[in-house]
């Protein structure tokens, strides 16, 4: 399997199984609804776990951008790969997104809310000041890095020994620091899916909030490259 396909296919599992669990907490008439935030944070770690470990010989599951800028600043990764596995991630998160639209698409027309509706796909603050939630999301990514590069010592990849703790970090991230802005911490799954909400029909359908977008995107960008220099210029 090449990088490419391995990044495509690890974050579509990931966006196919987290925003899953999503849809069948929030969305109405599913046998899951209203399983709460540990079923939640449960699935994306199941989803984490999955995606690193099927692609870890292949690509190095990165199946993050912020992952993928934070090895590349610690120079432990090539700049010149660094477009093509965000392509491949990107790709893979819309997928994903279509995947989890095909099989809720019913309940998805029978949300009770278009707020609903874009909450299975994207993340969105509890409290909306844009400033406040960039930071969020910088120190939410920032400390999941540095968590990723003490379980694997920055090479290029994560390794499928890695998988299971990091699953269970991402768990952590998500209990302890998920409230604020629902920890997106990678930008292929928010923006990849909300790209996905903004093309797919949808009765009801409201705003993707592309004023928000940016916030879990550029976030974890910044927390990843501040994650990968910090851990190279004073943790190693």
């Amino acid at each position: 399997m090449t990088p490419f396909v391995a990044e495509f296919l690890g974050t579509a599992f990931i966006i196919i199984i987290g925003n899953g669990v999503v849809a069948n907490v929030v969305l109405p008439k599913t046998k899951g609804n209203n399983g709460g935030l540990i079923s939640i944070v449960l699935g994306w770690m199941i989803a984490v776990f999955v995606g690193v470990y099927m692609t870890a010989d292949s690509s190095g599951a990165h199946l993050n951008p912020a992952v993928t800028f934070a090895l590349a600043a610690a120079g432990k990764f090539d700049w010149s790969m660094v477009p093509m596995y965000i392509l491949a991630q990107m790709l893979g998160a819309m997928f994903g997104a279509f995947i989890v639209w095909m099989i809720y698409k019913d309940h998805i027309n029978e949300a009770g809310s278009a707020a609903d509706q874009l909450a299975i796909f994207s993340t969105g603050p509890s409290i909306r000041r844009l400033p406040q939630n960039f930071i969020t999301e910088t120190l939410a990514t920032l400390v999941f890095i540095l968590g990723i590069l003490f379980i694997q010592p920055a090479d290029n990849n994560l390794g499928a020994l890695s998988a299971l703790p990091v699953a269970l970090l991402v768990g952590g991230i998500g209990f302890g620091l998920g409230g604020p802005t629902g920890w997106a911490i990678n930008p292929a799954r928010d923006l990849g899916p909300r790209m996905m909400h903004f093309l797919l029909p949808m009765k009801g359908k409201g705003s993707s909030d592309w004023s928000y977008a940016p916030v879990p995107v550029f976030g974890p960008i910044v927390g990843g490259i501040l994650a990968g220099i910090i851990y190279t210029q004073f943790l190693q």
